[in-house]
């Protein structure tokens, strides 16, 4: 892209010490979580386990026992997993922020004000041809990648040597973001590509390319959910023998389990999928608070006012970017619970090998994925809010993600009643 903005070196770099800050943080939950809490948990279960066993053994009341192991297995893999998942999640993060940041700060300052001060319309881009690229490697791999993290997130641990393959394709993701974050970041409005033939006359070419984009996932998904509305109603599921529907009267509980006949009946189970919900509800509300403040023009007739429930914010800087990092921090906790989430299930034995396994995890973990780069395009955005910052020729950008943001928001709002609750 080009515009009549540069970006020096020492901005730059602040994304280094940015990836610095998050690497911290996950080094610290990790420890906090992971270690502490966890290894506290682990040793309460296997003092439980211990005393069932013993008792079990003994031809004692066990009950209690193992009731107490249970809750204290649950506690360990919440504690495990999700300071395990913070600390994998810092350090993408750091590495987007920090290679990205690293590599365009060994530019000379000369070779960013050669790019970007040449008045010329936007020119085509590579970046979203490599990211499709990486997006195949993770997809080609992802067998292995399951294989090799379902130990992970159960708490067993395990080598890393079959997720290679997707590693890359994650890397090439990283790469081809990084790429356009170095095209987008002088952005400031100049140029913008119009479209002329119908019937996108008067578009901005980007928005239109990304209104065609999230069709094609809406297809994607809807496959997702024709597969598995098909196989459900030939099931008898226990939610179906419970309510003795036809033949499912005689069937016995346990034939066929789905993901919701082991979590709409526990609320400790549910729980996660159900803040998820309206995390991302909220989260979609904090991106159009980004988008109105970045779009309104302040004077001094209309100056800005800091919310009442948020008096911290100063100006449209502060408040831009708080927006961005509440719904980047809302979108991490959606990752967070959802591999807390799968830890749970895959500890009941739900696992991806069984035909109701397979779909579950493919729809719920391509629309993870879809959040969690999500969050990488948001972890630029904040960048760019806290260093060239948004305003109202400019911020569109915040628009055409906010599109995409909404979309990843209705797709759980569907996924969530139809793989938790039906």
């Amino acid at each position: 892209m080009s515009s009549t903005a540069s970006v020096d070196n020492n901005i730059w770099m602040k994304a280094v010490m940015y990836a610095g800050v998050i690497a911290v943080i996950g080094l610290v939950s990790y420890g906090a979580l992971a270690v502490g809490a966890g290894g506290y948990f682990h040793h309460e279960y296997e003092e439980n386990k211990e005393m069932y066993e013993e008792a079990k053994a003994n031809g004692e009341d066990y009950s209690e026992f193992k009731e107490d192991k249970e809750a204290a297995h649950l506690q360990y893999l919440n504690f495990k997993v999700g300071g395990t998942a913070i600390l994998y999640m810092c350090i993408v993060y750091a590495a987007f922020l920090g290679v990205g940041g690293f590599i365009n700060s060994t530019q000379p300052n000369e070779e960013h004000h050669d790019d970007h001060d040449d008045h010329h319309e936007h020119h085509g881009s590579f970046s979203p041809i490599i990211f499709a690229l990486g997006v195949m490697l993770f997809l080609m791999g992802f067998p292995e990648f399951v294989d090799t993290v379902t130990p992970l997130i159960n708490g067993e641990g395990g080598g890393a040597s079959g997720a290679l393959l997707s590693t890359i394709g994650l890397v090439v993701i990283v790469a081809a973001v990084g790429n356009w974050w170095r095209e987008d970041l002088p952005f400031n409005g100049e140029g913008e590509q119009i479209a002329t033939s119908w019937p996108f006359e008067g578009q901005d070419v980007r928005k239109v390319g990304l209104w065609v984009f999230i069709m094609s996932e809406i297809m994607v998904f809807a496959s997702f959910f024709s597969s598995y509305l098909r196989m459900r109603t030939e099931w008898c599921t226990d939610w179906a023998i419970r309510a003795e529907m036809g033949e499912c009267a005689d069937v016995a509980l346990g034939t066929v389990v789905t993901a919701s006949d082991l979590l709409r009946y526990d609320l400790g189970k549910l729980m996660p999928g159900a803040i998820n919900t309206f995390a991302l509800i909220i989260s979609s509300y904090t991106i159009v608070l980004a988008l109105k403040t970045a779009k309104s023009k302040y004077t001094e007739d209309n100056p800005f006012k800091a919310p009442k429930l948020l008096p911290f914010l100063k100006d449209k800087k502060s408040a831009v970017r708080f927006y961005l990092l509440a719904t980047f921090l809302l979108g991490s906790m959606f990752i967070v619970l959802k591999l807390i989430e799968w830890s749970h299930l895959i500890h009941e034995g739900f696992t991806i090998q069984s035909p109701q396994g397979s779909i579950f995890y493919i729809a719920t973990g391509a629309h993870g994925l879809h959040v969690f780069v999500g969050l990488l395009v948001m972890l630029y955005m904040i960048f760019k809010a806290d260093t060239i910052e948004f305003d109202e020729d400019n911020g569109q950008g915040i628009e055409y993600f906010g599109l995409y943001w909404h979309f990843v928001d209705l797709a759980w709002v569907a996924i969530f009643p139809a793989f938790y609750l039906y």
